[in-house]
């Protein structure tokens, strides 16, 4: 039995609010398959005064991705079996094909469907139909590494999973999740609610924060399998204690999707079949997040302690640092100090990576160092031996070289510094064969602005800022999905002349997309 420090436990949930200020949020611990914390605080919308509760359906967006896995594992056994129908999802990929085992473990190399959703116009507030995603499906030619290579979180390989487990069954993906897992879980109220536009029970979730203020968050995209479960405390807290119960069953759901997914060279994965492991002091954990805008999640599994821990927000904070915050306490291991040191200058710049074609920005802070580069800031401690760590990341400064390293990712790469410069002749307007989309770089005054078209819609201007000689950043920082695909890179190409001739497009979920200039 674990024995939980109450004390340390109840004090961090009373700080919750204050600590990751928001509209309202739950939280709930369950150890040795008995629910011991169940807390709501604030309120589901503020307008209406309805207080936030333990009953309030949420949705747990990405978190759904295990469930589909474990749909999937439910009703077909071997996920190699559905290969064959891959073909019908994917008609125009190139080269190999990726497995269904490598869509479970986010190795498929596919593209995020979210992320092309702004290349193909889409607004942050537009609607992305049921019938769209597999319009940019079949629009699909090349995947962004060779499948099984590396990991890539790809949202598009759930909802494809999705499809497969109806095909399969025979019945709407939300009947498979009632009678395969919520029924036999005890979860009484959890449903698919694949379009976000419906209203659940009157639960509004919130953008802004504590200084600018909080706005109701407006989406209305379909999601189904890569996300569009919606559940209560409650229902996850059955949840987790089905997964107790289960746990010394080999062929219990969870324990099937928490098999480890090595890569095509051995290596280890850190994700596999809707799970992320991690681990906190040396406790292995499996678990997930979820973002919609307006909303976040998290649930943490440690299966050795037979402890799990669930946090919801129906607002931005960051629900993973708090879902850490409320295991560290149940456990009685409080944060320990991290010893840092302030980093040379020097390390500060913009770096090509070249395999990726994406830009690795670094700036110093007063703890160390702030890398951007994937889908979110990542702040590394710099260690006496000079190597900068993260739980992500470890990164080696050799003169204008950063040696990088992303275990979970399979990726060793070597980034160069870009020396400032610029050349200002990238306006007009620039066509992709692959997409069957535009973007247009139009300078307004000086400021260099670009947007996209596509069979989504004309999209906002982004601004676009000069790196390098011919290489650009675009901002992107609001679309359909949360967190929006952040910066893309620009990578100008040129003719014999010295010409314009097109660019790569890329950011960390959607790599290296090829335009050419069209006037």
């Amino acid at each position: 039995m674990t024995r939980i420090d109450t004390a340390t436990l109840e004090a961090t949930v009373k700080a919750l609010p204050d600590r990751y200020p928001g509209p309202g949020g739950v939280v709930g611990v369950v150890c040795d398959g008995a629910v011991i914390l169940r807390h709501a605080w604030g309120f589901a919308d503020l307008d209406r005064r309805l207080p936030m509760t333990a009953e309030t359906l949420l949705p747990i967006c990405s978190i759904s991705k295990q469930f589909t896995c474990a749909a999937l594992l439910d009703v077909a056994g071997d996920p190699a079996r559905l290969d064959g129908a891959l073909a019908r999802h994917l008609p125009n990929i190139e080269g190999r094909r990726p497995t269904v085992a490598e869509l479970c473990a986010n190795q498929s190399g596919l593209r995020d469907y979210w992320a092309l959703t702004v290349l193909h116009g889409a607004l942050a507030d537009g609607v992305f139909a049921r019938e769209d995603a597999a319009r940019l499906f079949s629009r699909m030619r090349r995947t962004h590494f060779e499948p099984g290579s590396h990991y890539s979180y790809s949202n598009g390989n759930f909802r494809i999973l999705g499809e497969l487990v109806e095909e399969v069954a025979g019945m709407p993906l939300g009947e498979v999740y009632r009678t395969r897992l919520f029924e036999p879980a005890g979860m009484a109220t959890a449903i698919l609610a694949a379009d976000t536009a419906d209203p659940l029970n009157g639960v509004v979730g919130y953008e802004g924060n504590a200084n600018l203020g909080y706005f109701a968050a407006v989406n209305r995209i379909f999601w189904s399998g890569d996300a569009g479960i919606a559940a209560s405390l409650d229902d996850m807290l059955a949840w987790e204690a089905f997964i107790d119960r289960s746990r010394d069953d080999p062929d219990g759901l969870y324990n099937r999707i928490s098999v480890p997914q090595p890569f095509s060279d051995g290596r280890a994965s850190r994700y596999g079949f809707g799970l992320a492991r991690e681990s906190v002091d040396g406790i292995a954990l499996t678990g997930h997040g979820g973002a919609l805008r307006g909303f976040r999640a998290r649930r943490l599994h440690a299966a050795a302690e037979r402890l799990s821990v669930v946090v919801m927000f129906n607002h931005e904070a960051d629900a993973h640092a708090a879902a850490n915050a409320v295991l560290r306490a149940a456990l009685g291991r409080p944060q320990a100090p991290v010893a840092r040191m302030r980093p040379a200058p020097e390390w500060a710049g913009s770096y090509l990576e070249p395999s990726t074609g994406l830009l690795l920005r670094l700036s110093t802070v007063h703890d160390g160092l702030k890398a951007r580069f994937a889908t979110a800031p990542d702040t590394l401690a710099l260690g006496a031996d000079g190597v900068a760590r993260s739980a992500t990341m470890t990164l080696v400064r050799d003169g204008d070289a950063i040696r990088m390293e992303r275990p979970g990712d399979n990726l060793s790469a070597v980034a160069t510094r870009i020396r400032p410069g610029l050349r200002d002749d990238i306006a007009g307007r620039y066509v992709s064969e692959e997409l069957q989309a535009s973007f247009e770089i139009v300078s307004a005054g000086g400021a260099w602005f670009g947007a996209f078209e596509g069979f989504l819609g004309t999209g906002a201007m982004h601004p676009v800022h000069p790196v390098g000689e011919d290489v650009w950043r675009l901002s992107c920082r609001r679309s359909m999905d949360a967190p929006a695909p952040g910066d893309w890179t620009i990578l100008v190409h040129r003719d014999d002349a010295g010409a314009v001739s097109g660019l790569t497009l890329g950011c960390w979920l959607a790599r290296k997309i090829a335009y050419s200039k069209a006037d």
